[in-house]
């Protein structure tokens, strides 16, 4: 019996300095080890709402690690494909947090440009998704109380409202502009329920809750102008664009500024003239004539 403990006793030492060697000595360094992790940079400046390539990027295989942010990537095929919501800068380290689509601290407005806060909600902001670098338009409507039909008397030159024909107008006033942040409420507490109003598209569940959220947009000062008239006496959409549209097909890093789409606005004769709105039918009702007073 003695000597077969003894025997295992040698077994085990044999076998431990065998995996040293082969974890220290001959093969290679262990993960806690190491002082050097591939490091993923950018070869060219990535302006933000660039959908990164592979050629925007180099891998470094041996950068030190007292050298590398906490959230840098170690893999190109970690980043390609990703939408930067933030300027990264050649020879920046790729960060996550470029990528970050969470609730902005700060922001840098453009040279030249001015940046303005537009609060949208699930309807007037496409379902709350927009983010950093997206582009969109900006699409207006007055209601009749903001816009009244009018009659002009040409005897006496008095304005008298016309009653019972909507005043409505509805236009696309800016095109193009670039959201620089957004800013969105706390979330909701997870207590394993969901709210009243939710539905499922696929497998994801979507709450109709009305969460508004805060989207920042650049822009000239008379496009300023603008959105804040919009603001005090219309009703504010915004509508998503695809980043394609603003981006050289051949170097997504250089930006484009797309041909404006021309757009006729639209008011309820629009939809009866141009795309075959029924009006309602008018019935004309005979009455009897009164019997004159005895």
């Amino acid at each position: 019996i003695l000597i077969g403990i003894f025997l295992a006793i040698v077994a085990f030492v044999a076998v431990f300095y065998l995996l040293q060697d082969q974890g220290g000595g001959g093969g290679g360094e262990s993960p806690a080890s190491r002082t050097t992790t591939p490091t993923v940079f950018a070869a060219k400046d990535i302006p933000l709402g660039t959908q990164v390539t592979e050629d925007m990027l180099r891998l470094e295989e041996e950068f030190p690690n007292e050298q590398r942010t906490a959230d840098a990537f170690n893999s190109t095929s970690l980043v390609v494909g990703k939408i930067a919501r933030q300027d990264i800068v050649e020879g920046q380290q790729v960060r996550a947090e470029n990528f970050s689509t969470g609730s902005l601290t700060s922001i840098d407005c453009p040279d030249t440009l001015r940046c303005i806060a537009v609060q949208v909600d699930q309807v007037t902001g496409v379902g709350t998704l927009i983010r950093a670098g997206d582009y969109v338009d900006v699409l207006v409507g007055f209601t009749g109380d903001k816009f009244p039909v009018v009659q002009i008397n040409p005897d006496e030159g008095s304005i008298t409202p016309v009653a019972g024909i909507s005043g409505t107008t509805v236009k696309v006033l800016l095109q193009g502009l670039q959201v620089q942040g957004v800013l969105l409420p706390p979330p909701p507490a997870q207590d394993g329920t969901q709210q009243d109003g939710g539905t499922t598209s696929g497998d994801q569940p979507t709450n109709l809750t009305g969460q508004q959220e805060i989207v920042i947009l650049s822009g000239t000062a008379q496009q300023m102008e603008l959105i804040k008239f919009a603001q005090l006496d219309g009703n504010i959409s915004l509508v998503l664009r695809s980043a394609g549209d603003f981006r050289d097909p051949n170097d997504p890093t250089i930006p484009v500024t797309p041909i404006p789409d021309v757009t006729s606005g639209v008011i309820l004769k629009t939809l009866v003239d141009d795309y075959g709105v029924l009006v309602p039918e008018i019935i004309e009702l005979i009455l009897p004539e009164a019997t004159p007073a005895p």
